[in-house]
C-alpha cells in the first residue's frame, strides 16, 4: 500500500501493537481495523489491554512496537495533526467539578481555539444532543454521576472531532442512563462520527456496534463483525424475533422450515420468539419470509446475546492477567 494511504473505508488502522510496563506486557501484537461512520466495539476483561490501547490511540502513550494509521496519517509522525480530529473521553472524569455546566463546557471550547461567538453556539448544540440544556448552570459536583458522564461527553464534542474514544463510558450508570448513553452514540453515527468504544460487557455493545474486536491478556483475539461473532459460538444460531402483534401460524411456519432447530415462544401472547437455526441450511432471509407468509410484521429480528456471551467466553482466559 503506497505511503499515505490505508484500505478503503477505514478510518482506523493498527497493525502489530505493542506495550509494555517494565517487564508486563499489556499489549502483544494487536491489530484491528475500524470504518469509517461505524461504531466499533473494543471489548476485554479487566485488565486485558483495553485502557492502555486507547490511550495510545489518543497520542498519550507512545507504543513500543507496531503502526497506526488515523485519517490516513501516521501517528508517530502526525500526532497533532491526528490529535485536532480526536476526541476522548477517559474512564474518569476529566472534568472542573467547582465549575458549572456552562462554564465547563465554554473553557475546554476555549482552549480548542474556539471564539467567543462560536462557543455559544456549540455549547448549545452539545449540550441540546446530550439533553443537558436543563442543567447547564448547575454545579458539576452536585450532578448524579449519569449527569457527569454527558458532561464529560459533551466536553467530547465541543472541537466537533471525527472520531470519538470512548473508555467504559456506560461504567457505573444505572441502566436507563446506560441506554440513553447508547441512543446519544447512535445519533452521533448518524451525524458521521466513528465510534471507538471500549467495555468489559459485550452484551452492553451487541446492538450497538457494527464490528467488534475482543482483547484479552494483551491479544486480540477476534477482531471483526458482530454477526462473524455469532458465528464463532457454532453452526447453530440463535435469534430473537419480535413481532408487531401475535400471528397465530408464525410458530408453526418456522417449524416447517428446513434446517430450524427449535422455535421457543418468548411470551404467552405470543408476539416473541427465540428461533434456533443451523446457519449452514436456513439463513436470516428465509425466516423473514416465512413469518411475513404468514402476515406477522416484524418489529425486530437479532442474534440472542446468550450466543455471543458463549463466543466471548470462549476468546478470552479465566482468572486476572
Amino acid at each position: 500500500m503506497a505511503e499515505g494511504s490505508q484500505e478503503p473505508g477505514a478510518l482506523l488502522v493498527v497493525e502489530n501493537l505493542h506495550y509494555a510496563y517494565a517487564t508486563n506486557y499489556a499489549l502483544r501484537g494487536v491489530s484491528f481495523t475500524v470504518a469509517e461512520r461505524s461504531i466499533h466495539g473494543f471489548v476485554g476483561p479487566n485488565g486485558a489491554g483495553k485502557t492502555t490501547t486507547l490511550k495510545i490511540l489518543a497520542t498519550l502513550l507512545s507504543s513500543h512496537h507496531g503502526k497506526v494509521r488515523v485519517f490516513g496519517m501516521d501517528l508517530g509522525t502526525d500526532c497533532r495533526a491526528v490529535r485536532r480530529r480526536l476526541g476522548f473521553m477517559p474512564d474518569h472524569f476529566g472534568l472542573y467539578r467547582q465549575m458549572s455546566v456552562f462554564e465547563c463546557l465554554d473553557f475546554f471550547a476555549a482552549a480548542y481555539g474556539l471564539d467567543l461567538g462560536e462557543r455559544t453556539s456549540v455549547i448549545e448544540a452539545v449540550l441540546t444532543l446530550t439533553d443537558m440544556q436543563g442543567r447547564r448552570d448547575e454545579l458539576i459536583r452536585n450532578l448524579s454521576r449519569g449527569m457527569q458522564q454527558r458532561v464529560s461527553l459533551a466536553r467530547v464534542l465541543v472541537h466537533d472531532p471525527d472520531l470519538l474514544l470512548l473508555d467504559e463510558p456506560a461504567s457505573g450508570l444505572d441502566p436507563r442512563a446506560r441506554i440513553e448513553m447508547m441512543e446519544i452514540f447512535k445519533e452521533l453515527r448518524r451525524m458521521g462520527k466513528t465510534i471507538f468504544v471500549s467495555s468489559h460487557i459485550l452484551s452492553e455493545l451487541a446492538d450497538l456496534c457494527d464490528s467488534v474486536t475482543i482483547i484479552d491478556r494483551g491479544e486480540a483475539r477476534y477482531s471483526g463483525s458482530m454477526e462473524g461473532l455469532q458465528a464463532l459460538a457454532g453452526e447453530t444460531a440463535d435469534y430473537v424475533l419480535a413481532l408487531q402483534e401475535p400471528c397465530p401460524g408464525v410458530q408453526a411456519a418456522l417449524e416447517g422450515l428446513e434446517g430450524v432447530k427449535g422455535v421457543e415462544r418468548l411470551h404467552e401472547d405470543g408476539a416473541e420468539y427465540r428461533v434456533a437455526f443451523d446457519r449452514t441450511v436456513v439463513d436470516t432471509n428465509a425466516i423473514l419470509c416465512a413469518v411475513m407468509a404468514e402476515g406477522g410484521c416484524v418489529t425486530s429480528f437479532a442474534p440472542d446475546k446468550r450466543h455471543l456471551s458463549e463466543a466471548f467466553m470462549e476468546l478470552t482466559s479465566p482468572g486476572v492477567p
